[in-house]
C-alpha cells in the first residue's frame, strides 16, 4: 500500500472551508479513482498546517492520477491559502486497536535514518515503538509511512481525544528518544494535530 500526502500551511481562518472541501468534493472524487483506498486530514489550527493524505492500492495507481490531482491540490491551496507541498511515501506498518471517534487527534513524528538501515528502523518501530504505544491510554492506531530512496519516514499516532493527546506527551518523548537511538535515526519535526477527516481506509500492515 502506498500513500501521498498534501501538506499546506493555511491561514487559521480559512481552516473549517478547507476542510469542507476536502470532505465534500475531493473526497468523493478520490474514491472514484482505481486503487483509490481513502483519505484522511489532519489540521493544527494554531500553526495552520493542513496534511491531506490519500492511500492507494498500489505505487502505479497513485502514481497514475498524479497529473488529474494537480489542479484539485492548486484549488485546495487557493482555499487554504498556502501552497501544497507534495509527499508520496510506502506504508510500512499500520496497525488499528479501533477506529477513531470525533475528537481524535493525532502526533506525528518525521525522522530520516540512512536508507541502508530503513528496514531494521521499520523492524524497531514494529517489535519496540507499537507494543508501548497501545499501553498508553487512548490510543487508537498507529501508521508508519517511509520513503526509502531518501530514508525519510513519518510515525502517525492517534489518540481518542485532545485528553488523551496531552496525557501522553511525555511518554512519547521518551519512546521517540529511545526509539530514535535504537533505530539510528535523527529527529526532524514533531507536529501534533486534529483529526479532522477520517477515512483512511488502510488494512492492517505489520
Amino acid at each position: 500500500m502506498y500513500a501521498r500526502s498534501t501538506t499546506i500551511n493555511a491561514a487559521p481562518a480559512s481552516i473549517d472551508a478547507g476542510v469542507a472541501q476536502v470532505r465534500d468534493e475531493v473526497m468523493p472524487m478520490l474514491m472514484g479513482m482505481d486503487g483509490c483506498t481513502g483519505l484522511s486530514m489532519l489540521v493544527d489550527r494554531e500553526s495552520g498546517r493542513c496534511i491531506t493524505t490519500s492511500a492507494w492500492q498500489s505505487e502505479e495507481a497513485m502514481r497514475a492520477t498524479d497529473e488529474e490531482l494537480q489542479p484539485v491540490r492548486e484549488r485546495i491551496a487557493a482555499e487554504l491559502g498556502g501552497s501544497p507541498m507534495v509527499q508520496e511515501w510506502e506504508i510500512a506498518v499500520l496497525h488499528r486497536d479501533h477506529r477513531s471517534v470525533a475528537g481524535a487527534c493525532v502526533r506525528a513524528t518525521w525522522v530520516k535514518v540512512d536508507p541502508a538501515n530503513l528496514d531494521r528502523a521499520i523492524d524497531v518501530y514494529k517489535l519496540a515503538s507499537l507494543p508501548r504505544l497501545e499501553d498508553l491510554a487512548g490510543f487508537c492506531s498507529a501508521s508508519l509511512l517511509v520513503d526509502r530512496a531518501s530514508g525519510r519516514a513519518v510515525s502517525s499516532v492517534t489518540y481518542d481525544s485532545k485528553e488523551t493527546l496531552d496525557g501522553s506527551r511525555e511518554a512519547a518523548a521518551s519512546m521517540r528518544a529511545s526509539t530514535a537511538k535504537d533505530a539510528g535515526a535523527e529527529m526532524l519535526d514533531v507536529g501534533e494535530f486534529e483529526l479532522a477527516i477520517a477515512h483512511l481506509r488502510v488494512p492492517e500492515l505489520t
